[in-house]
Parts: structure tokens; sequence; C-alpha cells
């Protein structure tokens, strides 16, 4: 049994994870998010502590994740590297070691072609902030799995593979589902792909742009 603490409880993706862990695993949940109310169906559930409070406060994260033995990051927008950066630091204060955290793919201009090109246009506003938050990891003295997924879906499949850094990101997209079940593992297993950045796509998914785009 582990305790587990989800940042941005109320994502598509870790909403899936919730489930799952709930449903699957006898872990622990510590659930931050702005607005708890969002998931108070889990409020009466003894395996799961609701903490309301905002990621940039981070004495209050540190405090909320005390309790935990990893913490999986499913933050995002533009002021991502502000997060990732309270992140950092309230796990520093609180002594923690092991964080899984969602990025994009092309935070390492690893996406090439003309899928790279759309990509880099397609989400300008959010790149800089993964790619500081990036750097942020690789500076960092935290255990971390970094995770690039392709354009998610909300598709009920779990199709996947899993593609290093040094390899071509191929794949235009994959189901939050999918990246769920990669983050079941690492949480199942966190001595698996530490300190890496990983990306994951559906097979034979390549093209130019998400298909439905």
């Amino acid at each position: 049994m582990k305790n587990v603490m989800i940042i941005g409880a109320h994502g598509g993706t870790a909403r899936i994870l919730i489930d799952r862990l709930l449903n699957e695993t006898d872990d622990n949940l510590i659930l931050f998010l702005r607005n708890a109310q969002r998931l108070n169906q889990y409020e009466n559930n003894k395996r799961v502590t609701l903490v309301d409070g905002d990621v940039l406060k981070t004495d209050l994260l540190a405090k909320a994740m005390k309790p935990a033995d990893i913490i999986y990051s499913n933050v995002g927008g533009t002021d991502l590297a502000n997060q990732t950066q309270s992140i950092l630091a309230a796990m520093t204060q609180a002594k923690k070691d092991r964080l899984i955290f969602i990025s994009a793919l092309g935070a390492h201009h690893e996406v090439k072609g003309k899928f790279g090109e759309w990509n880099e246009q397609a989400i300008a506003a959010y790149l800089p902030g993964f790619r500081e938050s990036a750097k942020m990891l690789e500076n960092s003295f935290i255990t971390h799995t970094e995770i690039r997924p392709s354009w998610l879906t909300d598709k009920d499949e779990i199709s996947y593979e899993i593609i290093a850094l040094d390899q071509p990101f191929t794949g235009t997209e994959v189901s939050r589902a999918s990246v769920a079940d990669f983050v079941m593992k690492v949480i199942a297993d966190p001595t698996k792909y530490q300190n890496e950045s990983l990306g994951l796509n559906k097979p034979n998914t390549d093209g130019d742009k998400p298909s439905w785009i």
C-alpha cells in the first residue's frame, strides 16, 4: 500500500488514474486541486484525502504531500514553469523524492518534420512552460519520470508505445487511458524509468497532424 498524491486531480487523465487506483490497488490517495468540490464523489471514501489548494502556494502544497510516497503531477497551463518550480520546492521542503510529471511532446525539441512544425504552432503558447519545466527537472535532485504524451484523445482504449528521448517521436495521438495505464505501472514500481523522459503514442498514427484536425 502506498500513499499517492495527485496534483491537478480534476484533469482527464488524473480522473481515470484515480478510479483505477481505487479499483485495482489498496493505495491511499491525496487529491490536490482547486475547487475540491468538483471531486466530492470521493469525500466519503476512507482512502481519499481531498485538498483544496493552489499549487503555487508552496507551503500548503508541501504540507499536503507530507504523507505521500509518490507524487503525480497533472498540472498544465501557460504558467506551468511556475507551477513546476513550486512542486519541486514543496518536494524538497517535505523531503519527497519521487515524481511522475506530465509534460508534452515538443518539450525537448524532439518532434521533427511536418508534425513537429504543426505542433510548434498549435501549442506555441504552452511550449515555453514545458521546456522550462523540463530543464528544472533535469537540474533537480528529484527522482522523476517525465511523460511526453502525443495529442490526447478520450478513446476507451489502451494502446501505446514508449519512445525514449533519443528516439524519433512518431505518432500523433494517444488516449488518456493509455497515459493513465503507464502511470499505473510507474506507481506500482517506482524503480522503473527513473530520471527518464519518455514519449507515449499510439502505434501507427503517424501523420502531419492528428487525424481529427
